[in-house]
């Protein structure tokens, strides 16, 4: 069965982005991070023959034709709709939108997600029946379910953005079916996280 990436984006639009961030280092900056970020989780993930990427994109009205969209000609890629309702119902929803096998989904305020994050997640619904990607608050970066763990929609009574959100998630999955876990990344939400991303880039240059 083919592996599905659902990459779940927010249409790059200058003052609806990042907004905790904004308020730190301000709207245009918060934007240009947010653009790079999605630009190059696109055209590091899109391209790769190992899965099938898809774009789930809020707001719906976003129609792919807007000149900052950092979506190259260059890339092929499906783009499918969020939908209303709270983050559980749009995941669940896109989950529930993916032909048979195993699914991978991921958001796009992670710079530090590359290709090998994604297999390693695939590699992990060969023995497991869910796989998370934890942040250091409590929430995930990424979330991949198996044909089995798909059926349960564990994406309901969440609470997002919260300290619990992965262990409410989990708790969803029904007893017996197992979990594993990938490496914690951290998203970039305020001026600290993204402080110290901006560091951890310097060091990284300089070595």
């Amino acid at each position: 069965m083919r592996r599905n990436l659902l990459l779940f984006v927010k249409a790059p639009r200058l003052g609806s982005v990042k907004q905790r961030l904004a308020r730190d280092i301000g709207r245009e900056e918060a934007w240009k991070f947010y653009r790079g970020t999605v630009r190059r989780l696109i055209h590091g993930l899109a391209r790769d023959p190992r899965w099938n990427c898809h774009l789930v994109v809020t707001p719906d009205s976003f129609n792919g034709n807007e000149p900052f969209w950092p979506l190259s000609r260059s890339v092929s890629c499906p783009v499918l709709k969020q939908g209303a309702g709270d983050l559980g119902l749009r995941m669940g929803r896109a989950f529930d939108a993916m032909p048979p096998g195993p699914a991978v989904l991921v958001g796009s305020d992670i710079p530090e997600l590359r290709p090998r994050h994604i297999a390693q997640a695939f590699a992990a619904l060969g023995r497991a029946d869910a796989v998370f990607g934890p942040a250091a608050d409590g929430g995930y970066w990424l979330v991949g379910l198996s044909p089995r763990a798909r059926r349960a929609n564990p994406f309901s009574g969440v609470a997002w953005s919260s300290a619990d959100a992965l262990a409410d998630t989990a708790r969803n999955l029904p007893n017996g079916q197992t979990i594993a876990m990938l490496e914690t990344l951290s998203d970039i939400d305020v001026g600290a996280d993204h402080a110290r991303w901006r560091e951890r880039c310097r060091h990284e240059t300089r070595q």
